[in-house]
């Protein structure tokens, strides 16, 4: 496509424009997202939940006087509005975590992603519609090119989400069989929870920073909140997943009842690694079969053509000769 059919017209032109400007938007929000430095983020993630924990338990102390003083019809309504919304952000929230992005702006950054990336996408498609003929000349062919276009950025910032949180799950199950190890040397040693989860988190910081991400915030949950079975659970809401589930349970059972830490936490890493064992010999089971259509398709055409080649050549000589 040309530049000058591009800009032949005014239309066309500011389609362009407005398209490559929203563009650009959007790269720069998708890059300040970007991080660079995993260690520096796990800091900074640790020192805000800190924080948090912090002015929560300061607004505890004091919300009953404040209840009193600020009963407004206005604030009565924004609370009801709020907790018709609270369900919805607060399984956005918890994706959001599950995702590795907790960072205060990572939410509206989001929403903002959704409302764009359709605008976006569609503006895109405007400029290749009018400005090329890729999809043809006819009104129909435009419009569902339009409709696909403005479809696809709905979805994308989902996609991407899901993409990331499955990828943080793989990462966090691949590690977590080593870090409940060190859990139970720091456990044998006579640790507290808290503290040996903190051990953890910098042993493991440079080799799996998911993992170390998630017991620094269960650390220092652990220190913050007034029950220690809810950052418990908040690691098992935050990692999503039936070995962490399973790891939660564990640990909620021995801060009730007093069951030794590291005996438990053996019996789990040793079932943890036996199922990642498992899993492993039934791909290595599901290899041939998933080998047969390649080699249907690339190998055995090229070995027909070797053995029966020169066989082919010799008898089209003969007939040839004849």
């Amino acid at each position: 496509m040309s530049a000058d059919r591009l800009f032949a017209s005014p239309e066309n032109a500011l389609a362009t424009l407005v398209g490559l400007v929203t563009f650009a938007c959007f790269l720069a929000v998708w890059w300040g997202l970007l991080e660079r430095n995993p260690a520096a983020a796990r800091a900074r993630v640790l020192q805000q939940r800190r924080l948090e924990l912090q002015a929560a338990a300061r607004a505890g102390r004091g919300g009953s006087r404040r209840r009193l003083t600020t009963r407004s019809l206005v604030e009565r309504l924004a609370r009801r509005l709020e907790h018709a919304r609270s369900g919805v952000d607060e399984r956005l929230r918890d994706r959001l975590a599950q995702a590795g992005l907790r960072a205060p702006q990572a939410r509206p950054l989001f929403l903002l992603a959704k409302l764009a990336a359709p605008v976006v996408a569609g503006l895109a498609a405007l400029a290749l519609v009018y400005g090329s003929d890729l999809v043809g000349k006819t009104p129909s062919s435009r419009l569902l090119a339009l409709v696909g276009a403005v479809l696809a950025g709905f979805y994308l910032p989902e996609l991407y989400l899901a993409n990331r949180i499955a990828k943080r799950r793989q990462a966090l199950q691949r590690a977590l069989p080593e870090g409940l190890d060190l859990l139970v040397v720091c456990a044998e040693a006579g640790l507290s929870l808290d503290v040996a989860l903190n051990r953890v988190a910098e042993e493991i910081g440079s080799t799996s920073p998911e993992l170390a991400e998630e017991f620094g915030l269960t650390a220092v949950e652990l220190n913050f909140l007034p029950e220690r079975r809810q950052a418990l659970l908040n690691l098992g809401r935050r990692v999503d997943l039936p070995a962490m589930r399973g790891v939660v349970n564990t640990l909620v059972q021995t801060e009730k009842y007093g069951t030794p830490l590291s005996q438990s936490l053996r019996v789990l890493s040793a079932e943890f690694r036996e199922q990642r064992l498992l899993k492993a010999e039934e791909k290595a089971a599901r290899l041939p079969a998933t080998l047969t259509v390649p080699m249907i398709v690339f190998i055995l055409p090229t070995l027909f053509i070797v053995l029966m080649g020169p066989a082919i050549l010799d008898v089209y000589d003969n007939l040839i000769k004849r």
